[in-house]
């Protein structure tokens, strides 16, 4: 098969700048800056130097690279940069009902942590959890941690689930969409800080494009296929 006759899609416009970061990290990006640029002033050169790598590294962390979405008839995307940590069958969960094919996606702090949406359609509903922080590659976490569940429906009326859920220091999740949203398929939807995890919840009959281990890219990679 000749893959370089795939069709792809930008679905956000594409950054302005070199080095795009999430909106969300500029106010820690400048906090360290300026930690940095007080310690520089004052002759504090060892304190100075390791100011400069952590402001490096906040900035490398919320980085917001362009991603191209592949257009594939009922391909369900990755909505998380990271590492698969569980597929199967589950036979309930607190979002949809009925048995769901479930896939746990793992982000590290080296990980982009931007999300985006998996699949065109309409948000039905936003559920919000308060929880634990239990670290977020234990499969713990996906039952017990704080989360931010987005419930959305295609236009087939099929309902899938992705839930952003907090990690061991991961205090805050962003979700930039609303209950009513019209969505599309690789657009950017929020953002986790500091490590954490998402699951997508998808009908039983899901086709899975991805095993356990698998390194997947948001907004890119293809997780599995509606029927």
């Amino acid at each position: 098969m000749d893959k370089s006759k795939d069709k792809f899609f930008r679905a956000d416009p594409m950054n302005q700048t070199a080095f795009p970061v999430a909106k969300a990290g500029i106010p820690f990006i400048c906090a360290s800056a300026f930690v940095t640029i007080v310690f520089s002033l004052i002759g504090l050169v060892f304190p100075a130097l390791f100011g400069v790598l952590v402001t490096f590294c906040i900035c490398c962390f919320f980085r917001d690279p362009d991603r191209v979405t592949p257009v594939k008839s009922g391909a369900v995307i990755s909505p998380a940069d990271g590492r698969v940590v569980s597929t199967g069958i589950v036979e309930t969960n607190p979002f949809i009902e009925g048995p769901c094919m479930k896939i746990g996606i793992f982000m590290s702090v080296f990980n982009v942590h931007v999300n985006r949406i998996p699949y065109s359609g309409t948000i039905k509903k936003i559920l919000y959890f308060p929880g634990k922080f239990y670290a977020a590659g234990r499969e713990k976490a996906s039952g017990d941690n704080e989360q931010n569940a987005i419930i959305l429906e295609t236009s087939k009326k099929r309902q899938i689930c992705f839930v952003q859920v907090a990690g061991l220091i991961a205090r805050r999740i962003i979700c930039s969409v609303a209950e009513g949203d019209t969505v599309t398929c690789g657009a950017r939807f929020g953002l986790i800080c500091f490590g954490s995890r998402v699951d997508v919840y998808l009908p039983a009959d899901t086709s899975l494009n991805v095993a356990k281990g698998d390194r997947v890219t948001a907004g890119a990679s293809i997780i599995g296929y509606l029927s």
